[in-house]
C-alpha cells in the first residue's frame, strides 16, 4: 500500500497538533523533513521510541516537534507509522502536512487508517465500527458499550456462533461425499436442538438493538404542550440552567431549541417546541408544524400541561398527536392553586393506545424533577441503567445481518419439520453463516467496506 498522511487533531489553535503517517515509506519520508536534535535518523531507531527535533524545509526550521516511531507490525495499522507532535497552530500543521505530501505521501481518505487496520487483520469490522462509535459517544454508557465491542466482545460472540453452524455444514457435506462411512442418523434432532439455542442467542442480540441504539444516540425527547404551559421552564429545570428564554407572554418559543443532558449515563436529546394551538400567525404556524414533526421523530414525549388551568380542546388535540408514543405528562405549576388533577387529565386519554405516566411538577421549585428522571429510566431500562459487559448491538447494519441469519436458521428448522433432504438444510445454514460473516467482515464486499469507512472522521 502507498504511504498516507493526515492531520489527526482539529484544525484550530491548540497546545498540540498531531500528524499521522502510515505506510511502507512512512519512516523514509519522515526522515526527509525531520532532523533529530542529536543528529540521529528515524530509520536507525528502535520501534516505539520518541525523538526530539525539528521539522525543516531545506534550511528553514518550521517547528519544534516530537516524532513517535512505531514499526510494523506493532502499530495501529500494522504498517510503519510515524506520528509527529507539533505545536497546535493551524498554519504550522498545514505546513508540516504539505511537506509530507511534497515528499511522497498521499492525503488519507476518511477512516483510512482504521480501514488499513481492518484490511491488515488487526481488527474485525465490528471493532472498526466501534472506533467511530467511541469517538461520537455522548454518554458514559455509550462509551462503555463501544469499548466492549472494540475489545472484541461482539467478534467473539459472532465467531462462536459461526463455528457451531460450520460444524453442521461440514457434517452434512461429509455425509453427502461419503455416505458409506458417515451416518446422519439422529442428525436432524441434534441440529434442531442446537439451532434452538443459537436462535435464542441471535434473537437476544436483535432485541438488544433498541437499548443499544438509545445508549449510542440518546433518547430523542420532545417537550410539547400549549403556549405558556411552562415547556421552556421545564427544559431549564432539567438542565439546571437558564437555557431557554422564559416570559409571561404566550408564544415566546417560536422554534425548536435542542439541548443534551445526561441522567446517570443516559443521554436525553431534549427538544423544546413552540406551543401547540390554533394560530393565524405565519411564524407561529411554522413553529407549531415543527413541534408536530418533533413528536413524530421522538422516542419520548414530555407533555407539559398547566395544572393551574382547566383542560380544553387543545389538550385533546395534543393527546391525539402523542398517541402511540412513550410519554410522560407533567402537570406543571404545581406551586399554584390546582385546577387540573392527574385523574382529570387521565380521563382525556380514554381510547388512547398508550397511557402516560403523570407527574406533578414545578419548574419554579424543582418538584417532580427526580421522579421524572426515575420514570425515564424505568421506561427505557426497567429502572436500571447498568452495564455488565454483555454484548449489545447498537449498529443498524449488524442488526439487519442478524435478522437475515435468524430467518435463514428458522428456514432450516422448517425444513427439518418437513423432512427435507440434508442438502436443503445446508443451503440455509450457509446463508446464515454468510450473514454472520458480514457482521465481522469475513464475508464483506469492497463497496460496503468503502462505505463504512467513508463515514469516519479524517485522520482516523
Amino acid at each position: 500500500m502507498d504511504t498516507i498522511a493526515a492531520i489527526c487533531t482539529a484544525l484550530s489553535p491548540s497546545g498540540i497538533g498531531i500528524i499521522r503517517v502510515s505506510g511502507e515509506d512512512a519512516i523514509t519520508i519522515s526522515d526527509k523533513i525531520f532532523k533529530e536534535a542529536n543528529g540521529g535518523k528515524l530509520c536507525d531507531a528502535n520501534t516505539h521510541t520518541i525523538h526530539y527535533g525539528h521539522i525543516v524545509d531545506g534550511e528553514e526550521i518550521i517547528d519544534e516537534v516530537l516524532a513517535m516511531l512505531m514499526r510494523a507490525p506493532r502499530s495501529y495499522t500494522t504498517e510503519d507509522v510515524v506520528e509527529i507532535d507539533c505545536h497546535g497552530g493551524i498554519l504550522v500543521l498545514k505546513k508540516v502536512f504539505n511537506l509530507l505530501i511534497a515528499n511522497g505521501c498521499r492525503p488519507s481518505e476518511p477512516g483510512e487508517f482504521t480501514k488499513r487496520a481492518f484490511l491488515n487483520g488487526r481488527i474485525d469490522l465490528t471493532s472498526a465500527e466501534a472506533v467511530m462509535d467511541l469517538i461520537s459517544s455522548k454518554s458514559e454508557m455509550a462509551r462503555k458499550n463501544s469499548v466492549s465491542t472494540l475489545r472484541g466482545k461482539m467478534y467473539e460472540k459472532i465467531k462462536s456462533i459461526r463455528e457451531e453452524i460450520l460444524f453442521f455444514i461440514a457434517k452434512i457435506e461429509a455425509a453427502i461425499d461419503d455416505p458409506e462411512h458417515m451416518s446422519l442418523d439422529g442428525f436432524e434432532e441434534e441440529l434442531n436442538l442446537k439451532l434452538e439455542g443459537i436462535l435464542a442467542e441471535i434473537d437476544r442480540l436483535i432485541k438488544s438493538y433498541e437499548s443499544g441504539k438509545i445508549l449510542k444516540e440518546g433518547i430523542n425527547t420532545a417537550i410539547v404542550g400549549k403556549p405558556n404551559a411552562g415547556k421552556s421552564s421545564i427544559l431549564n429545570m432539567i438542565l439546571d440552567e437558564e437555557r431557554a428564554i422564559v416570559t409571561e407572554i404566550k408564544g415566546t418559543t417560536r422554534d425548536t431549541l435542542e439541548e443534551s443532558f445526561d441522567i446517570g449515563g443516559l443521554t436525553l436529546n431534549l427538544i423544546d417546541t413552540a406551543g401547540i394551538h390554533e394560530s393565524d400567525d405565519l411564524v407561529e404556524k411554522i413553529g407549531i408544524e415543527r413541534a408536530k414533526s418533533a413528536i413524530e421523530k421522538a422516542d419520548l414525549v414530555l407533555y407539559v400541561a398547566d395544572s393551574s388551568t382547566e383542560t380544553d380542546i387543545v389538550d385533546d388535540q395534543i393527546i391525539a398527536l402523542i398517541d402511540g408514543k412513550k410519554s410522560i405528562c407533567l402537570l406543571n405549576k404545581s406551586d399554584l392553586p390546582r385546577e387540573m388533577t392527574k385523574q382529570e387529565l387521565n380521563a382525556h386519554f380514554e381510547g388512547s393506545t398508550t397511557k402516560p405516566v403523570f407527574i406533578y411538577t414545578s419548574a419554579k421549585t424543582g418538584e417532580g424533577k427526580e421522579e421524572l428522571f426515575e420514570n425515564i429510566k424505568e421506561m427505557f431500562f426497567a429502572g436500571e441503567i447498568s452495564f455488565n459487559d454483555e454484548v449489545m448491538v447498537s449498529n443498524l447494519r449488524q442488526r439487519n445481518e442478524l435478522l437475515i441469519a435468524s430467518e435463514s436458521l428458522k428456514k432450516v428448522m422448517d425444513s427439518i419439520a418437513a423432512s427435507m433432504p440434508e442438502d436443503f438444510l445446508s443451503i440455509d445454514l450457509m446463508s446464515a453463516y454468510a450473514a454472520l460473516g458480514e457482521i465481522i467482515g469475513e464475508e464483506v464486499s469492497d463497496d460496503l467496506v468503502d462505505k463504512i469507512f467513508s463515514e469516519f472522521c479524517m485522520g482516523k
